[in-house]
């Protein structure tokens, strides 16, 4: 008999279907059967973090890389706050990441008037705590700039001892020449240096640069989670068209992959496993990343690697309910290399439930993403490259159609002093916000 999972609904505080693990036993199968057909909610790591909700709210005026009514001066405002637009467009960042060093804070970019927010030729940097964004697109580009020249950015990344209890949610993500999205921080100091309890859900994770501007050459990478990064859950993602780190679990991590749809991967999807050189002048021995990889389906395209598995390298893993498809439509082998088989996951968000990969695919192409109710060209495009088995790893956003140039919209927000919630997800679903 294997080890399994019996699940029962309960209501959160949030108003989103929460679940209750309870340990049990059965067959295989009878798991996979009784999960539920709807992905209804997402529950993980930090996400019972406030973020700003209940503080100050600080609306965004113009679509300007600095100064007042800016995102980036909206950021830096100081205290509990949640940002709001009235304006959507394109804010060039002209190569300044964003930094957000202020804890308890939510960018609502769901508030945007189409085409939503798009930040461009940078990306942003989260260093504190108690964050939550969503309904953002950022996809920072090459810059146009020369191969190997040196820049580097990532799409969103969360870094150092300070940042934990993250958020990011409904974003999308593309274009980074480092990584789309990552969470990191000193390699060699341990758990209380880095970030922790972060939770990457129902984003767009694609076409991260490949032969671009990073110094090392060939460099499309989709997710980092660096050493000693503790309780990282990726749920509900679409990855597509990066070759490496979809994601990527280094030494000492832990975390969830659960219900994420990739495909036209390159030479990995989900990589575990720690770099023996790295541990050489360090005080800590390596440890093998520990990781439940759960209802996930991974779809080849004209980029992957004829013998692409779905885990690979080297942990302790805990697998289920997954598939792999080559482009003949034939499953293929879903681990390869010194993988350590768990009868139960190591950890996992104690609010959590994987629905069954045979209903994943149509709901994370319908959810997922910074405006499913209305995406941009660039999401629609790589939406329907896995709907039409095109598209590939790219090494420019001039290969895709290059910087998207939106017109600059403004719309008057009347926030209500009360059932802010409430008020913000009217604004998911509807056509044309």
């Amino acid at each position: 008999m294997s080890v399994i999972f019996v699940l029962f609904r309960r209501a959160s505080v949030q108003g989103f279907l929460a679940w209750t693990l309870l340990a049990g036993f059965a067959a295989p199968n009878v798991w996979a059967e009784n999960l539920v057909s709807l992905l209804d909610g997402v529950s993980g790591f930090g996400m019972d973090t406030p973020g700003g909700m209940g503080g100050a709210v600080i609306k965004v005026t113009n679509t300007q890389n600095d100064g007042q009514g800016s995102l980036r001066w909206a950021l830096n405002q100081k205290g509990k706050r949640l940002i709001v637009f009235e304006v959507g467009g394109v804010i060039d960042l002209a190569k300044q990441s964003l930094v957000i060093d202020e804890p308890y804070l939510t960018i609502a970019g769901e508030t945007a008037p189409a085409p939503g927010i798009t930040l461009i030729r940078a990306g942003i940097v989260i260093k504190t705590h108690d964050v939550r964004i969503r309904h953002l697109m950022v996809r920072p580009g090459d810059n146009n700039e020369p191969a190997r020249s040196g820049w580097d950015p990532d799409g969103i990344s969360v870094s150092g001892a300070f940042a934990h209890d993250v958020h990011i949610d409904h974003c999308s993500i593309s274009w980074a020449v480092d990584e789309n999205l990552s969470a990191s921080g000193p390699r060699d100091k341990g758990h209380n240096f880095t970030s922790k309890r972060i939770t990457f859900s129902r984003s767009i994770i694609a076409e991260a640069l490949d032969a671009a501007t990073h110094k090392k050459g060939k460099h499309s990478k989709g997710l980092l989670v660096h050493d000693f990064v503790q309780d990282v859950a990726v749920i509900g993602n679409l990855f597509a068209h990066n070759d490496r780190r979809n994601p990527y679990f280094k030494g000492h991590t832990s975390g969830v992959v659960v219900n994420n749809l990739m495909y036209d991967l390159g030479n990995a999807a989900v990589q575990v496993g720690y770099i023996e050189e790295e541990y050489q002048q360090s005080t800590f021995k390596p440890k093998n990343p520990r990781l439940a990889v759960v209802g996930n389906r991974l779809i080849y395209g004209l980029s992957s690697y004829s013998d692409l598995p779905l885990v690979a390298y080297q942990g302790d893993i805990y697998s289920l309910d997954n598939q792999v498809v080559n482009l003949d439509g034939a499953a293929m082998p879903q681990l390869q290399g010194h993988i350590n088989r768990l009868e139960a996951p190591p950890v996992w968000p104690k609010n959590l439930q994987a629905i069954a990969v045979s209903a994943l695919q149509q709901h994370v192409l319908k959810s997922v993403g910074a405006r499913p109710w209305d995406r941009d060209p660039i999401d629609r495009r790589i939406i329907d490259s896995v709907l039409n088995g095109t598209g590939t790893i790219i090494d420019s956003q001039d290969q895709v159609g290059g910087y998207p140039k939106y017109p600059t919209r403004y719309r008057k927000l009347d926030v209500p002093l009360h059932n802010v919630a409430a008020w913000l997800s009217s604004f998911e679903n509807q056509a044309g916000q």
